[in-house]
């Protein structure tokens, strides 16, 4: 189980790097066709300064999700981990509930799914002792 808890978390990283981008580099051209249903074509522009500060917090997540892979300790690597998806997880919820319901199934679901993973993966761990 901790090859798929890695698995997801270097997931959720990596589309975190992926929407750092988006947001902070192809906001009018990417993002406006990714956030087509939640704003209008002519905001866009105005609000790039917006989405690029939104895309440095994306990447915090994502370094922090990173930052967990890299963590010799299992009981710290279990926290960062979780502390880190549980950021994206909520907010993914926040997102599909303020902007569009797509958000949790591209965001909050591989975060929860990955929360589910390292839990499983330290109950198994316990299981062994």
């Amino acid at each position: 189980m901790d090859i798929v808890a890695k698995i997801l978390i270097a997931l959720v990283a990596i589309e975190h790097i992926y929407i750092l981008w988006m947001e902070m580099f192809a906001w009018e051209t990417k993002g406006k066709e990714v956030f087509k249903a939640a704003l209008p074509a002519e905001m866009f522009k105005p609000t790039k300064g917006l989405a690029a500060n939104q895309g440095l917090y994306n990447g915090f997540l994502a370094a922090g999700l990173i930052w967990s892979l890299l963590i010799e300790d299992p009981k710290w690597q279990t926290n960062v981990s979780l502390f880190f998806l549980s950021c994206v997880a909520i907010a993914g919820i926040y997102g599909a509930i303020s902007a569009t319901k797509r958000i949790f199934f591209v965001q909050a679901l591989p975060a929860i799914l990955g929360i589910i993973a390292v839990v499983l993966s330290n109950f198994f761990h316990l299981l062994q002792r």
